[in-house]
C-alpha cells in the first residue's frame, strides 16, 4: 500500500522503539499579517501503552501538535513516525487510508452525523476502511457500545441522547477499526464534572486494555493522572523541572501567561 521509503524502525536512542516519535516538528500558518509559527521545532517520543496528556493554554499549540500525529494537519518541517509508518511523507490517499487503520479520533464536540443513529455512526469508519467483513460491522458495533456503557440507545439520533453519551459514542467510533492509538482534543471539555469523570476513567481502562492515548487537556487535575504529561507553551515544550512545577499548581492560566 505504501512504498518501501515510508518506513524506518524509529528508536529514542535507549533501544525502546516509541509508537509515536517526532524530530524537528514546526508549523506556521501564514496570512497578510505574516508568519505565525504554532510549533517550533518539537522533539517527542511517546511508548505503545502510555496515556501521554498534551498541556497547555488556549493558544499554546498543543492542537496543533495533535493534529500533526493524527495526520489532520501538515508541519513546516520535520518528521512525523507513527510506527514505521513516515506519516509526514504520506499522500492525502495514502494518509486517509493509513489514519483509517491507525487511529482513533475524539473530539471536543463529538462530530456525531446527525442523521445517522448512534449505531451507525460507530459502524461508519468500518464501512470506510473495510477493516471487518459487512456482517461483522453491526455485531462489533453494539460490542464497542455496551462496553461504553450505551447500547441500549444504539438506534437513536444523537440529537436523542446526552452530551455525555454522545462522546461514549464517539469513543466507541474512535475504537471501531480497534487502532492501536487514539487521540482525543479536549474530550471532556464540553461535559459537566461527573460526566468528564466517567469519560475520563473509561480512557484509563483502555489503556490498561493496552491502547496508547495521547490527549489534549487544560485541565491540570486530568493531566496529573496520564502516565506522562507534556507541557506547551508558544510552540515548544517545557522541560520535566518546569512541567512538574506547572502541573503542581490548580490552574494553568496564571501560570502559563507571559
Amino acid at each position: 500500500m505504501f512504498d518501501k521509503n515510508h518506513f524506518r524502525k524509529p528508536s529514542d536512542g535507549n533501544g525502546h522503539k516509541p509508537l509515536i516519535q517526532l524530530n524537528g516538528l514546526s508549523k506556521s500558518y501564514y496570512s497578510e499579517a505574516g508568519e505565525f509559527p504554532a510549533l517550533r521545532g518539537i522533539d517527542l517520543a511517546i511508548l505503545a501503552g502510555e496515556f501521554v496528556g498534551i498541556v497547555g493554554k488556549s493558544g499554546s499549540g498543543k492542537t496543533t501538535l495533535i493534529n500533526m500525529i493524527a495526520g489532520i494537519d501538515r508541519p513546516t518541517a520535520g518528521e512525523i513516525w507513527v510506527g514505521e509508518t513516515a506519516v509526514h511523507t504520506l499522500s492525502e490517499g495514502q494518509m486517509a487510508v493509513w489514519r483509517g487503520h491507525n487511529i482513533g479520533i475524539v473530539f471536543q464536540f463529538f462530530q456525531l452525523l446527525p442523521m445517522l443513529t448512534i449505531l451507525e455512526n460507530v459502524m461508519l469508519p468500518m464501512d470506510f476502511s473495510k477493516v471487518y467483513a459487512p456482517r461483522q460491522r453491526k455485531e462489533r458495533a453494539l460490542h464497542l457500545l455496551d462496553s461504553v456503557g450505551i447500547a441500549d440507545h444504539a438506534y437513536k439520533l444523537p440529537s436523542a441522547v446526552s452530551g455525555g453519551q454522545q462522546q461514549r459514542a464517539a469513543i466507541a467510533r474512535a475504537l471501531a477499526n480497534d487502532p492501536p492509538l487514539i487521540v482525543a482534543d479536549e474530550p471532556t471539555g464540553n461535559l459537566d464534572s461527573k460526566t468528564a469523570e466517567d469519560v475520563f476513567s473509561l480512557f484509563e481502562k483502555l489503556v490498561r486494555q493496552g491502547k496508547t492515548f495521547v490527549i489534549v487537556t487544560h485541565d491540570v487535575s486530568l493531566a496529573k493522572r496520564v502516565h506522562r504529561s507534556v507541557i506547551i507553551s508558544d510552540g515548544e515544550i517545557y522541560n520535566g523541572q518546569v512541567a512538574k512545577a506547572v502541573l503542581s499548581q490548580p490552574d494553568l492560566t496564571p501560570v502559563m501567561a507571559h
